[in-house]
């Protein structure tokens, strides 16, 4: 069905920038300003993902195809707590010490959180440490890992397609289906490749409430109701029916614009679905830095606002 899409307008908006009057006499000097600022963020990137880009000798290229991530992957598909303590699959949620924010160790909300590729275990505690602040929440991880960004990349085709195996999907979708049979409600995230793992579990969890308990496409609506789901910069283009959606996609991120629900122009957006009553937040923010755009800690976490607020159209 028809997502309903609050930000997409009829023609293509122009990205909001500030202008200053240097920058108008000078164009070439506005735009060397705009890649000095993108490149700010760099450095940390580069920190978190050297696997890729110290890339300049055999060791270093090994790492390419995953040769020193065998400690990441013994954490793949497990749920994650405060200090980045991991729990086998299938460890009930009131069991886990979540992240929690600075100021408030007893939040009356939990949210389930899935990362993104080339994440290792101590970055996505990061991560969750930062939506802990932002959603004043508990927060719980289910680790994706990474194996270097050939594999990487390789497990989001078949996350796409539905085809092989991966851990972090069958962990979220085991346990949104244990929650939504003990009829509990679930607040989930997903960033990047994590909405792309996100949206694979959904799917198996509507197949398994048709198939194994027998419902019908409404009755697997009414029930996947009770689950809450955000993506930011996502990558899958389609969402079951059933869940309350909102997705989060900056116009200046590649990641979602060509692979996920599209930007603010997307002449194939009628091939893609963000899930029945979806709201699909776009925005323009970023600069010539294609890694800063895309970064879930320091700018998707800042056009994020509460949940209800963000179904409401209140941005």
């Amino acid at each position: 069905m028809s997502p309903i899409d609050r930000n997409r307008p009829a023609a293509t908006p122009v990205a909001s920038t500030q202008t200053s009057r240097a920058s108008l006499k000078n164009p070439l000097g506005g735009l060397v300003e705009a890649a000095k600022n993108g490149l700010k963020e760099v450095p940390r990137f580069l920190e978190q993902g050297k696997d890729v880009f110290e890339a300049t000798h055999l060791s270093e290229v090994k790492k390419l195809f995953g040769g020193d991530s065998k400690p990441d992957r013994t954490q793949d598909g497990k749920l994650m707590g405060a200090k980045g303590q991991t729990f086998a699959p299938g460890t009930p949620l009131k069991d886990i010490p979540g992240v929690t924010p600075r100021d408030n160790p007893n939040p009356s909300k939990t949210i389930l959180y899935v990362n993104g590729i080339m994440t290792p275990a101590a970055n996505q505690l990061g991560e969750m440490k930062a939506i802990a602040e932002k959603a004043d929440a508990r927060v719980i991880g289910i680790h994706n890992a990474t194996q270097g960004i050939v594999a990487d990349l390789a497990q989001c085709v078949g996350d796409k397609l539905d085809k092989g195996k991966n851990p972090a999907v069958d962990t979220l979708a085991d346990t949104l289906y244990g929650e939504l049979k003990a009829g509990r409600d679930v607040h989930l995230m997903g960033y990047s490749q994590g909405g792309l793992i996100t949206a694979r579990a959904l799917f198996d969890v509507e197949r398994r409430l048709r198939i194994e308990d027998g419902m019908s496409p409404a009755q697997v609506e009414k029930a996947m109701g009770k689950l809450s789901v955000e993506t930011f910069g996502a990558a899958s283009t389609k969402y079951p029916d059933g869940p309350k959606y909102v997705h989060y996609v900056n116009n200046a991120d590649a990641v979602p614009t060509l692979t996920g629900l599209g930007g603010s122009f997307d002449p194939v957006a009628f091939a893609k679905d963000a899930g029945k009553g979806a709201v699909v937040h776009r925005f323009t923010d970023g600069n010539l830095n294609l890694i800063g755009n895309h970064m879930l800690d320091t700018m998707y976490m800042k056009h994020r606002v509460p949940f209800e607020e963000a179904r409401a159209g209140n941005f």
